[in-house]
């Protein structure tokens, strides 16, 4: 009999196995060759501490030593792109991250191809990071295995039954029983809640495309920060020589392998285009990804309210990465019976409870 039993091999479900593992058995079930092949192998990662709602930049918080200690962050800044067509967006904007306005003339200096013919306002934070997402991955996994952790693969999950002592699992051609299940599925945590007669949360899907391009005018990227418009309907960040732009849409759809709308692809080009002197003339390769989101867009971390052997461990939306070392570790204080160190509030606002 397994102590937990993960569903999931993303970043959320292997940072879960990492902290729990510490507390009893864990398998870890992937339906995928490998882990984080989803969303968490398709995240543009950066560590901005004070992106996302307050329950969110709290987990960033908590996340932070564990990304230094892991070696996982390499500095890269983030900027804010505007206009004053869109002048009252930016400026909230500006003030929801905690950016610093800076002047035009020191914005070109780290992206040259910036339009001053169209771009009249810039903010930046100098205290953003890029995030090794394979080595964080990685590391987590690492964790799970010194600790007797067992992940497994190719192993879908087919069928979920109650029993007396846990629950019963169907994953590839193999039986599993457990005393508690981690749902920790990404897009699917619903439809994996469905299966296991556990009332679903209302996930919702959301795809996001992304284009990599050659560098603009044959610039040396290496320095430049990861840029995005106001509102955040387009972004742009360095890519190993290369520049990954996105054009941050949000369609809601059902979980699947995503790929990418050429049309919102275009769309969202267009609009990066439009704030630089350096017109996009070929795609490298382009792809997309599910950000999944709660109704009220907080995580969710913690027991079913009707089935306490049930944990949520879900809605990573675009945080994830960023968040994994203080969600994990919150829900492993969670499921062990200990005091977390984050405050009520926040645990209460990331509670599956507040569905009931």
């Amino acid at each position: 009999m397994i102590d937990f039993l993960i569903i999931g091999g993303g970043i959320a479900g292997i940072s879960a196995a990492a902290r729990i593992s510490a507390l009893g058995s864990v398998t870890v079930l992937e339906q995928e060759d490998a882990l984080a092949y989803h969303a968490s192998g398709r995240s543009a990662a950066m560590f901005e501490q004070n992106y996302g709602k307050p329950a969110t930049v709290e987990l960033n918080k908590a996340s932070r030593d564990f990304h230094r200690e892991a070696d996982v962050l390499s500095p890269r800044g983030l900027m804010l792109v505007g206009s004053k067509e869109l002048a009252e967006i930016f400026a909230h904007d500006v003030d929801d991250m905690h950016l610093e306005q800076i002047t035009l003339a020191e914005a070109q200096a780290m992206i040259p191809v910036l339009d001053d013919k169209v771009v009249d306002r810039v903010a930046y934070d100098g205290s953003a990071w890029d995030i090794d997402t394979d080595k964080l991955v990685q590391t987590f996994a690492r964790i799970a295995r010194s600790n007797g952790a067992a992940i497994t693969v190719k192993s879908g999950v087919r069928a979920i039954t109650r029993t007396q002592s846990g629950w019963e699992v169907v994953a590839g051609n193999e039986t599993f029983e457990a005393r508690n299940i981690i749902n920790a599925a990404g897009a699917w945590v619903d439809e994996i809640a469905k299966m296991a007669g556990i009332v679903p949360l209302g996930f919702t899907p959301l795809r996001r495309s992304m284009a990599r391009i050659p560098a603009p005018g044959g610039h040396d990227l290496s320095s430049w920060p990861m840029a995005f418009g106001a509102g955040e309907d387009w972004y742009c960040k360095p890519d190993a020589g290369a520049l990954i732009v996105s054009p941050a849409e949000e369609d809601p759809t059902t979980p699947h392998d995503a790929y990418t709308d050429d049309m919102v692809l275009a769309e969202g080009l267009a609009r990066y285009e439009g704030f630089v002197t350096e017109p996009v003339t070929r795609l490298i390769s382009s792809w997309a990804g599910l950000r999944t989101f709660a109704p009220d867009r907080n995580l969710v971390l913690g027991r079913d309210g009707a089935d306490p052997s049930f944990v949520w461990c879900a809605g990573q939306g675009g945080y994830g990465m960023q968040s994994a070392p203080g969600a994990s570790r919150l829900l492993a204080d969670i499921v062990g019976g200990a005091t977390p160190e984050l405050p009520a509030p926040t645990i209460a606002q990331l509670s599956p409870q507040r569905f009931t």
